[in-house]
C-alpha cells in the first residue's frame, strides 16, 4: 500500500515540476493577523485607484492544524479580459496525479496567440481543504513577481469545477537530473548554478517569503540552460512579530535544524537548504542522510559535518557558513541577506551584474529542439490523449474559498503590439502527443521518392497524412550504426538557425526515422554551379554563414566529420546566404568522458588529458579542411585535390597528403591576396596548425568582404567538379579502417539510455 502511495506521489511530482509559481507582492509588510492584514487591504486600494481591487478570505493554518483566516487583497488591472479554458488548445499531457493534470498548451486567442504554455488544471471537488487552501495561497503570492529566475505566471482562473494556472512551458528537466546522466561538470559550473540559485531566493525573500521546499526536483532548466525556480506550494510568508513560520513541512533531507524541531523558522532556513544543495551537487552525496526519516532528522540536529576535502578552500568556507545550526549565526541571516552570500569569496568570480541579465553563458545546454519537443517529460503521461474532462462542483463552502481567483499578467496587455512581431508562427500540426510504443511512422506520413543517399542512411520527401506539410526523412538502418548521438546533437543544437531542424523521431526497433525540414533550395554546390554570376565576396557571404555555425558546434564540444558540400543546402530557393543549413550529422561527435558522459568547457579545460584534446583538435582541423575544400572550389571552379571523378584513391590522397594544391592561372589570378592567405591556411597538412573557426571569422576576408570584387568566377562543369568533389571525399574514407560493428547495445550511448530512443509527434 505504501508503494503504492509513493508511487503516486511520483506520478504528481511531475506535474509539480511544471506548476511554476510566482507571488503576491507584499511592499515589506508582514501579516500578523486579520486585522493588519484587512488595514494593508485598505491600504493597497488607497493607493492604487487605476486598478480594481477586491478584499477575499485566504485561509492558512497553524502547527497545530488550526484553521484561520486572513484578508487579502487581489488586483486585476482595469479592462483586462480574463482568460477561460476555450482560449487554450489542448497539445499533450505532461503530468497527472489525483488532483488534476497539467497539460502544453497553445494560446489560440490575441494578444499571445501561438504561445505555448504549461497549464495546471486542479479540480475543486478532488483537493482537501489544505490542498484547496495551498492552491488558493500559491495563486495568492503568484501575481505580481518578474524575476530571470523564478517563472513567471500568465493566467489563473477557475470554472464552476476547476482552477487554472497558466505557467511558462520549460523544456529542459530539472538541473539534477541533468547534469547527473548527461554531463560531467565542476566546482566552477555549479557556481554558476548557486550563484543564479542565489539571486533567485533574495528576490523572494524580499517579497517576505520564506521558501521552503528548496530541493533539486524544483529547480528547472529553460533551453538555455539558465535555471527556473519552481513549485511553490509550501513557500509562506511569515505571519508573526518574529517573522517566523512554525509549520513543519518540506523535503526532510534539506530541512534546516530549526525546521525540524519546530521552533519557529525565518529565510535564513532557505540558506541550510541552500548548503544541501550545494553540498550535493558538489560530492554527489547529501551530508545528512539516514536509513528512515528519524534518523535523518536526528543527524540534521546533532550530526558532524564531514567536510570533503577536495573541494576547494573557499566551497569549504561557504558550506561552513551555511551549516551554521543556530540560524542566527548562518551566512544569509543577518541585515544583509543575500548580499552577504554574494560577498563570498566562493563567488568572487561572478559578475553579478551581468548574471542577472542572463549575459553569461551557462556551461550545459539541455537538448531540446522544437518549441512543443517533451523528451524530457515521462511518455507515461505524454502518450495520452489530452483532455480536460468536465469538473465536479465543489461543496458549497468551496465557493468562498476560490473567490478572486482569477489573474490576468497586465504585460500581455501592455505589450500587445510588440507581440506581433515575435509570435511564434503557427504549428502546422493539429494533434500535438507523443506516440505511443506501437505507433508507427507510416501511421503519421506516407513516403515519396529518394532525395539523398548517405553511407548507412537513405533520405526520402515524406507527407504529414494530417496536415499534407512536406517533410524529409532519414531512415537508419539500426544494425549499421547507432543513430543516437546525432540524435541528441539534433536535439541540443539544432535551435541554430544553420543547423537542420529535427521534427520527428520513430523507432520501429530496426530502423529509425529522422524527420527533418525539407532542404528546398539543393546543394550549396549545385546552386553556385549553376549561377551565371558568382563573385569573390559572395564566396565570403556563403563561408561566414558556414563558418560561424561550425564555431558554434565547436565550441559546445561538436565535430561535424563530415562537412562535403552535399552536407550542406539551402532550405528554400533564396539562395541567401542565411537559408544554408548544416545537415547530416551521422558522422558527428561531442566530446566526453571515458564514462559516456558530456564535458564542459570548464571541465574540458581542467580535467580532460592532453590525447583526447590532441584528437578534438584533430577533428575540428578536418571540418575547418573540409570548408577550406569548399572555398577552394567556390573561388577556383574546380577541387583542389581530384581533377575528376576518374582520379584513383591512391592519386587523390597522394596530394592531399603532400598539401599540393595550385593558387594560379584560371580565376586564381584575378582573386584576391586575402583569399589565397586564407585557403592556404584553412588546408595547411598539419591539422593542428590550421585556422580555427574562430580565427577563420576574424580573416580580412571575411571581416572585410564588402571591399572585396564582385566580378563573376569561372566554374567547369558543374557534373565534372561534383564527382571531382565525390571521388576526393571518397577516397579519404577508403584510407579509414572500417569499423567494427557490434551490437547497437554494446554502445557507450546505448548503456546510458534505459529507455528506448523517444517517439515525437510534430
Amino acid at each position: 500500500m505504501e508503494r503504492e502511495k509513493e508511487k503516486e506521489k511520483r506520478k504528481f511530482k511531475v506535474s509539480q515540476l511544471l506548476t511554476l509559481y510566482l507571488f503576491r507582492r507584499q511592499h515589506g509588510k508582514t501579516l500578523a493577523n486579520g486585522t493588519q492584514a484587512s488595514e494593508e487591504t485598505n491600504s493597497t486600494t488607497s493607493s492604487a485607484p487605476s486598478s480594481t481591487a477586491s478584499t477575499d478570505e485566504h485561509t492558512t493554518w497553524t502547527e497545530d492544524g488550526d484553521i484561520k483566516e486572513i484578508n487579502i487583497t487581489h488586483v486585476v488591472k482595469e479592462g483586462a479580459e480574463k482568460a477561460d479554458p476555450s482560449q487554450f488548445e489542448l497539445l499533450k499531457v505532461l503530468g497527472q496525479g489525483s488532483f488534476g493534470k497539467v497539460f502544453l498548451v497553445r494560446k489560440i486567442t490575441p494578444p499571445d496567440n501561438n504561445q505555448l504554455y504549461a497549464m495546471k488544471v486542479l479540480k475543486k471537488a478532488t483537493l482537501k481543504v489544505r490542498d484547496r487552501v495551498r492552491t488558493k495561497m500559491e495563486r495568492d503570492i503568484l501575481a505580481d513577481v518578474n524575476h530571470p529566475f523564478v517563472v513567471k505566471l500568465h493566467y489563473a482562473f477557475q470554472t464552476e469545477g476547476k482552477l487554472y494556472l497558466i505557467l511558462d512551458f520549460l523544456r529542459g528537466g530539472d538541473l539534477f537530473t541533468r547534469l547527473s546522466k548527461e554531463v560531467m561538470f565542476t566546482e566552477e559550473d555549479v557556481k554558476f548554478y548557486l550563484a543564479e540559485l542565489a539571486l533567485g531566493l533574495d528576490h523572494l525573500h524580499g517579497l517576505g517569503i520564506i521558501y521552503r521546499d528548496l530541493k533539486p526536483e524544483n529547480i528547472l532548466l529553460d533551453e538555455e540552460g539558465h535555471i527556473k525556480l519552481t513549485d511553490f506550494g509550501l513557500c509562506k510568508e511569515a505571519i508573526d512579530h518574529e517573522k517566523k513560520a512554525y509549520s513543519f513541512c518540506g523535503t526532510v533531507e534539506y530541512m534546516a535544524p530549526e525546521v525540524v524541531n519546530r521552533q519557529g523558522h525565518a529565510h535564513s532556513a532557505d540558506w541550510w537548504s541552500y548548503g544541501v544543495l550545494m553540498f550535493e551537487m558538489l560530492t554527489g552525496s547529501l551530508p545528512f542522510q539516514g536509513k528512515d526519516r528519524k534518523e535523518t532528522m536526528n543527524l540534521i540536529l546533532k550530526a558532524r559535518l564531514g567536510m570533503p576535502q577536495f573541494l576547494s578552500a573557499e566551497a569549504q568556507s561557504l558550506l561552513r557558513a551555511l551549516f551554521k545550526r543556530n540560524p542566527i549565526n548562518r551566512l544569509g541571516s543577518g541585515p544583509d541577506g543575500a548580499e552577504e552570500i554574494k560577498r563570498h569569496s566562493f563567488y568572487v568570480t561572478i559578475d553579478w551584474n551581468k548574471l542577472f541579465r542572463r549575459e553569461i553563458k551557462p556551461p550545459f545546454r539541455p537538448a531540446v529542439a522544437r518549441p512543443d519537443d517533451t523528451f524530457y517529460f515521462d511518455s507515461e503521461f505524454t502518450s495520452r490523449t489530452p483532455k480536460d474532462s468536465p469538473g465536479v462542483p465543489p461543496s458549497a463552502g468551496a465557493h468562498q474559498l476560490f473567490r478572486g481567483f482569477s489573474f490576468v499578467d497586465t504585460a500581455m496587455l501592455e505589450e500587445d503590439s510588440k507581440q506581433e512581431n515575435t509570435k511564434l508562427p503557427p504549428h502546422p500540426v493539429v494533434q500535438q502527443q507523443l506516440h505511443g510504443k506501437n505507433i508507427l511512422f507510416s501511421d503519421g506520413y506516407v513516403l515519396k521518392e529518394d532525395i539523398g543517399m548517405g553511407s548507412f542512411s537513405i533520405c526520402k520527401r515524406c507527407i504529414h497524412k494530417t496536415t499534407n506539410a512536406e517533410y524529409a526523412v532519414k531512415v537508419i538502418e539500426k544494425t549499421s550504426t547507432d543513430p543516437s548521438e546525432e540524435i541528441e546533437i539534433l536535439l541540443r543544437y539544432g535551435q541554430h538557425p544553420n543547423i537542420i531542424t529535427l521534427k520527428d523521431v520513430y523507432d520501429n526497433g530496426k530502423q529509425v526515422y529522422l524527420v527533418t525540414e525539407l532542404m528546398r533550395g539543393g546543394e550549396l554546390l549545385d546552386r553556385i554551379l549553376k549561377q551565371k554570376f558568382f563573385s569573390e565576396r559572395e564566396a565570403s557571404a556563403v563561408l561566414h554563414t558556414i563558418t560561424k555555425t561550425v564555431e558554434y558546434l565547436h565550441a559546445q564540444g561538436v565535430v561535424h566529420r563530415d562537412l562535403k558540400p552535399s552536407n550542406i543546402l539551402y532550405v528554400d530557393e533564396s539562395g541567401n546566404p542565411e537559408s544554408l543549413r548544416i545537415c547530416d550529422f551521422g558522422f558527428a561527435k561531442q566530446l566526453r568522458a571515458d564514462n559516456g558522459l558530456l564535458m564542459t568547457p570548464c571541465y574540458t579545460a581542467n580535467f580532460v588529458a592532453p590525447e583526447v584534446l590532441k584528437r578534438q583538435g584533430y577533428d575540428e582541423g578536418c571540418d575547418i579542411w573540409s570548408l577550406g575544400v569548399l572555398l577552394y572550389t567556390m573561388l577556383a571552379g574546380f577541387t583542389p585535390f581530384a581533377n575528376g571523378p576518374e582520379d584513383t584513391p591512391e592519386e587523390i590522397l597522394s596530394r592531399i597528403g603532400s598539401g599540393r594544391f595550385t593558387l594560379t592561372g584560371g580565376n586564381w589570378d584575378a582573386v584576391s591576396d586575402a583569399a589565397k592567405d586564407l585557403v592556404s591556411k584553412m588546408l595547411h597538412v598539419d591539422p593542428h596548425q590550421r585556422l580555427t573557426a574562430k580565427q577563420v571569422l576574424k580573416h580580412p576576408w571575411i571581416v572585410q568582404r564588402d571591399k572585396l570584387p564582385n566580378s563573376q568566377l569561372q566554374h567547369q562543369d558543374a557534373k565534372l567538379v561534383k564527382g571531382a568533389m565525390a571521388a576526393t571525399y571518397s577516397a579519404l574514407k577508403s584510407s579509414q579502417p572500417p569499423p567494427e560493428l557490434k551490437p547497437i547495445e554494446s554502445s557507450f550511448l546505448a548503456q546510458r539510455r534505459v529507455k528506448k530512443l523517444p517517439s515525437t509527434s510534430l
